[in-house]
């Protein structure tokens, strides 16, 4: 069975000053729209699962993350709406937040596990669902062979020919996926990743782990500290981008591409008349765990 649903996706052209100046193209492509909550890399890195689960007539989807994994809420909202019972694997202490508020509504049951015991995640699903044979695993944030293939055809989607194509990193699956895609569909073109982790290096290994002989760059000062983590001057980048574009990002993967693009102008990195293709790739939902940051910070400029 195929998982398709018609979705909306445009290359939009971005206007920085500093990129306007250089004479540098910029277009993002809005993964973004693609829906409320399956949307950017998550639906491209869960669309292949699902007809992998459904073809081995699996009909429970057991997945990882996070308290404010977007990638959980994901999951939740495709199992509902393709008819797969889901549930949640949750790093940490128990808690509420929005976010897993979102997952129940969408009638996944989450269990917290300690962190320590989270690392071995093959291992927690072999002990819970190993005599249930309708059960799926999948990766923390999608990660694995059949993401990465989904992620290629948003390099296949594009309109534009690119000299540089960027996308934030978190497991490498996307990366994976997008600078497969380059080679077959935009052989002239340039892969890179942004890791939004601390010493996000390893995402190298992950992503050649997927598919051996990948040609990209990665950028690794843009993490602010870690994942999830933020400073005064991402906060204050993101409230000013949104306001003077229109188009939301968030702190987590989205927040760090762009300052990551933008700084990278300004450091002459680009040449003038180089075209840009950034992958918008969605996860907003993260917003709403930074959103006294954000208050506190447009106060700040309003006051």
């Amino acid at each position: 069975m195929e998982f398709n649903f018609d979705f909306y996706s445009p290359e939009q052209a971005l206007i920085l000053p500093s990129a306007k100046e250089k004479k540098i193209e910029l277009y993002i492509k809005r993964d973004d729209l693609i829906h409320p909550y399956i949307s950017g890399n998550k639906w491209r890195k869960l669309k292949y699962p699902l007809q992998q689960a459904r073809q081995k007539g699996k009909s429970h989807l057991v997945t990882f993350g996070g308290a404010w994994s977007n990638h959980l809420l994901a999951t939740a909202c495709a199992g509902a709406q393709f008819g797969f019972e889901t549930t949640g694997y949750v790093r940490g202490e128990q808690i509420d937040n929005p976010v897993l508020t979102l997952c129940r509504l969408f009638g996944m049951k989450l269990q917290f596990v300690g962190r320590d015991e989270y690392r071995d995640k093959r291992a927690l699903f072999e002990r819970d669902y190993r005599r249930n044979s309708n059960s799926f695993f999948i990766d923390e944030g999608g990660y694995s062979p059949e993401a990465a293939k989904g992620c290629e055809e948003i390099v296949k989607e594009l309109q534009r020919v690119y000299d540089h194509i960027f996308v934030a990193c978190g497991t490498g699956a996307t990366l994976a996926g997008v600078a497969k895609g380059i080679s077959l569909y935009q052989p002239n073109a340039k892969a890179h990743g942004i890791p939004v982790l601390k010493g996000g290096d390893f995402i190298r290994k992950a992503a050649l782990g997927l598919y051996p002989d990948l040609d990209f760059t990665l950028h690794c000062d843009y993490h602010f500290g870690g994942y999830a983590k933020t400073k005064a001057n991402l906060m204050s980048y993101i409230s000013e981008f949104c306001r003077t574009t229109g188009i939301l990002i968030e702190p987590v993967y989205t927040g760090k591409l762009l300052f990551g693009i933008t700084d990278l102008i300004e450091k002459n990195y680009f040449k003038g008349g180089d075209r840009i293709c950034i992958i918008h790739t969605g996860g907003l939902t993260g917003f709403l765990g930074f959103q006294s940051n954000f208050l506190l910070d447009l106060n700040n400029s309003n006051s």
